[in-house]
């Protein structure tokens, strides 16, 4: 079975429509999205009601989804994202409110090759930041996982575990892992529509269940109409000109 994980669209509508059109022709049978549906761009509202038919309850929240509804302060976020959500919240259409109000924290996939999904950490599924091999080893320790996918820092990469040593790896487009038996993962899938590894390309995951790879997808998209649309928003020009750079 093909399963696609995708995370932070961040309310980037072209990009979701070219990651969401290359998931179908590689026949993947589900998809799993790990969170910031929203926050940073345009279209909040587009992206939740092309995802979330999609998904079948495979979602988690993100911090700026919970923020988006006023369950998370923004005071600690920078002043840009700060503001971008201040404008999501003020166009967010009522269904769109309450589907992420109520998305959980973690979601689970049993079966022959059974993973935890979460947005941030399995130990913060909400707000930590899992950038070296110190926090990963934390969440190895704190959690019982085989295999966890996760977002939250826009930069794809693999945390393997064997016993207490925590190896870090970066996760290269079209890099394939194999998953080996007594190694535990920790896999940052990247980003779908506010990349931040230098590449401004979209980002997700492609596991295969049944060959136990997983497989770092990344695609181009007309990033200069998401970039036309925030400005014409009123959204911070900041946020738009990173798109360029993936930054």
């Amino acid at each position: 079975m093909r399963v696609a994980i995708i995370s932070d669209v961040h309310a980037n509508l072209e990009a979701l429509e070219v990651v969401l059109a290359d998931i179908r022709s590689r026949q993947c049978q589900s998809i799993v999205c790990l969170g910031d549906f929203v926050g940073y761009g345009p279209n909040p509202n587009e992206c939740v009601d092309l995802l979330s038919p999609l998904l079948q309850g495979r979602h988690v929240a993100g911090n700026h989804d919970w923020a988006a509804v006023g369950r998370l302060d923004i005071a600690f976020f920078n002043p840009y994202a700060a503001e971008a959500i201040r404008w999501t919240q003020r166009v967010l259409r009522p269904p769109v409110r309450h589907y992420l109000q109520a998305l959980p924290t973690q979601w689970s996939q049993n079966g022959a090759l059974p993973f935890l999904a979460v947005h941030a950490s399995p130990r913060d599924p909400i707000e930590e930041y899992v950038l070296d091999g110190a926090t990963a080893r934390e969440s190895f320790r704190q959690r019982q996982f085989s295999l966890c996918f996760i977002g939250h820092t826009h930069v794809p990469a693999v945390f393997l575990a064997v016993g207490d040593e925590v190896e870090t790896r970066p996760f290269r487009a079209g890099e394939e892992i194999r998953l080996e038996a007594g190694v535990r993962y920790l896999i940052n899938v990247g980003s779908v529509g506010q990349p931040r590894d230098g590449d401004p390309r979209a980002s997700y995951a492609l596991l295969d269940t049944a060959a136990a790879a997983v497989r770092l997808v990344r695609l181009e998209y007309p990033l200069q109409r998401t970039q036309e649309k925030m400005l014409g928003e009123g959204l911070p020009p900041i946020l738009a000109e990173r798109l360029s750079v993936g930054r």
